[in-house]
């Protein structure tokens, strides 16, 4: 069997034993290895790339950035500033129809804006907000759905640990990668609140209201976010006038989040110990999935699948649009069913080569980001489609007393937004691009 033949017979192997619920950094690294043990007919590949794989990929400078990022999550949660942004949005946005979810929305965009992960933004601001949904009359449902889709906007506002990881994959530049991903961010939130105005027009009894707030009260409720403002200023804006290196921003980052929880009063040292072992435990996890996907990655290169595969789509005649639209299925099909952290590692190895060798009108570095934004998005909509969307789990063993059924349909009007949205940065890249550097 030719190594070629080797690479394609992975891919069936690989999914079997995603199915029967095998880890995906696992099932990836035995791919890989047994994959080069064939094709070099011994172990002696195999054993030099455990040595050179592992230790390349764990001194890695790059990635010191995602524990840095995860611990500013954390910092993030402890330091109450969840509480002082939801009840900032509610105060102006409350007493509008379906007023409390929009608040909730807000809120995961800022709290997004200084986490960085779906899933915490997502249990984060359950806590806080499914207790005001519930108290004013709040379809259970329609509730858990918003702060699922909510939740999804912690990993496309930057920073996103995500977009890290493609960065490294792609060798792009993680700066300019943030930069354009806050555009798509704020349409993403601004989507979202014009899905909950016509949901609760067209379900009258799925929301309830509230009385106004005073404009007195709005605006003290509105200073009380300025931490916010602060460290995503500093992180962000930070590493954009290069200030710092993204990793120095994430370290900066996560110093000044458990600098507020400390003035805040949260922050003590069981606390500490507690996000420090919560940190570890994510980046082990991420970092496992890693070196699996380096073994594998290996593989596919020495099997040329991934360059035969482009070869194969040019020789075709597709058009650059034809063969994007249908990259972006597969990514919402797939999406259903693993989370967006393996879906990247295990894809863009394979996919982005293909999209480099297309001519979209744009330069080298345009496109790999443009792309980049694009996958995000769809691999965000998959922490929300049924049946096995991440954030409607987390979000549903929260409020046990709604059924996973009703989630599933309310969440389907977010991912409708989410498709539309998708379309619209297909067809105008330049939403994407506009704030980068010329």
């Amino acid at each position: 069997m030719s190594n070629l033949e080797l690479g394609y017979l992975s891919f069936p192997v690989l999914l079997v034993m995603i199915f029967l619920r095998a880890p995906i950094g696992l099932a990836m690294m035995i791919c890989g290895m047994g994959g080069l043990y064939l094709a070099m007919d011994g172990p002696n590949m195999v054993l030099a790339k455990l040595k050179s794989e592992t230790y390349s990929t764990f001194s890695s400078y790059s990635l010191t950035i995602i524990p840095m990022f995860l611990l500013m999550g954390q910092f993030a949660s402890l330091s109450g500033l969840s509480s002082s942004l939801f009840k900032a949005a509610e105060s102006w946005l409350g007493h509008r129809k379906g007023g409390v979810a929009m608040a909730v929305i807000g809120a995961c965009a800022g709290f997004g804006a200084i986490c960085g992960s779906s899933l915490a933004t997502a249990a984060t601001m359950s806590r806080v907000a499914l207790p005001e949904l519930r108290r004013y009359g709040y379809e259970g449902g329609f509730a858990t759905a918003t702060l699922a889709a909510g939740g999804t906007l912690g990993i496309l506002i930057p920073p996103s640990f995500i977009l890290v990881i493609y960065a490294i994959l792609t060798e792009q530049n993680i700066a300019k990668l943030f930069l354009a991903a806050f555009v798509p961010g704020i349409l993403a939130a601004i989507g979202y609140i014009i899905t909950i105005s016509i949901y609760v027009r067209l379900r009258p009894g799925s929301a309830g209201t509230r009385e106004p707030v005073p404009y007195a009260q709005r605006f003290r409720d509105l200073v009380d976010v300025w931490p916010v403002l602060l460290v995503f200023s500093v992180v962000v804006g930070g590493i954009y006038l290069g200030w710092f290196t993204p990793t120095e921003g994430a370290a900066v980052g996560a110093a000044g989040t458990g600098l507020i929880a400390l003035l805040k009063g949260n922050l003590n040292w069981q606390v500490l110990k507690s996000s420090f072992i919560a940190t570890a435990t994510s980046t082990a996890m991420i970092f496992f999935i890693v070196l699996g996907a380096g073994f594998y990655n290996s593989f596919l290169a020495l099997s040329q699948v991934p360059q035969e595969l482009s070869n194969w789509v040019i020789g075709q005649g597709f058009s650059p649009w034809t063969v994007l639209t249908l990259i972006l299925i597969f990514y919402l099909i797939f999406g259903c069913l693993m989370d967006s952290l393996s879906m990247i590692m295990l894809t863009i190895p394979i996919f982005f080569p293909v999209i480099s060798v297309l001519d979209f009108g744009m330069s080298a570095e345009q496109l790999a980001i443009w792309f980049g934004i694009l996958v995000l998005i769809v691999v965000e909509v998959g922490l929300i489609t049924p049946p096995v969307g991440m954030n409607l789990f987390i979000i549903n063993s929260l409020a046990v007393e709604t059924k996973i059924s009703q989630t599933y349909k309310a969440v389907m009007w977010f991912v409708a937004s989410d498709i539309i949205r998708v379309i619209i940065l297909v067809l105008f890249p330049a939403i994407t691009l506009f704030l980068l550097p010329g």
